[in-house]
């Protein structure tokens, strides 16, 4: 009989033992890297055996798409859905927060096959995240939204592989690459105030025009 026969109990043990095995990814595939960590070891650091792994997950394979999934599902939302600042603040605040890196630029690197379920995930989320950036600067009147969307995401993970290669924070060097940016692809007549309200210049008097 297996844990999920078992009734309520046997459910919150199994619940339990898939939060330890994805537990074990988040502790050892970010120090380790997710090739030279093994079934072995997470199981030992989660508790459980390797029937009881393949109980919750197909393979490794589909524990890495797991393991990715767990971050930012909602793709930076406590920058993105901030109601205190413009759209031209939020799209600089992206820089103010990020990791040593990103855990789907180290995934896509160790992970060859590009049909991976995890470089497949991968993938969708990055592309989330570049429109999450296109839409806000859609907000802000952005001339061409969609590039700038495109030049901050490629900013940010520049900013990512250079701080991990480098051992030493890029990102307070991409913050001001991306304030000229943003400053370039937003004309004077469509600042956004604080409130979110687009600025534009009064109209003149016909009277006054030469």
């Amino acid at each position: 009989m297996t844990d999920l026969e078992k009734g309520p109990l046997g459910l919150r043990s199994a619940r339990g033992a898939r939060e330890r095995i994805l537990g074990a990814t988040q502790q050892l595939f970010p120090d380790k890297g997710i090739n030279s960590t093994g079934v072995d070891q997470l199981c030992a650091v989660a508790g459980v055996s390797k029937r009881t792994l393949y109980q919750h997950f197909s393979g490794k394979d589909e524990l890495i798409a797991e393991y990715l999934r767990r971050f930012d599902p909602d793709v930076l939302p406590e920058v993105f859905d901030r109601t205190d600042l413009s759209p031209r603040e939020r799209l600089l605040a992206v820089f103010d927060i990020h990791s040593p890196l990103c855990p789907f630029i180290g995934a896509s690197v160790e992970l060859q096959d590009p049909g991976h379920p995890a470089r497949l995930f991968a993938r969708d989320y990055k592309q989330a995240f570049a429109g999450r950036l296109s839409d806000t600067a859609r907000e802000a009147g952005a001339d061409d939204p969609d590039q700038l969307g495109e030049q901050l995401a490629l900013l940010l993970d520049g900013a990512s592989a250079r701080s991990r290669v480098l051992d030493a924070d890029a990102f307070a060097t991409a913050a001001v690459i991306a304030a000229v940016l943003v400053e370039h692809a937003i004309p004077n007549q469509q600042r956004v105030s604080d409130q979110g309200r687009t600025e534009r210049p009064p109209k003149q008097d016909a009277s006054l025009q030469l």
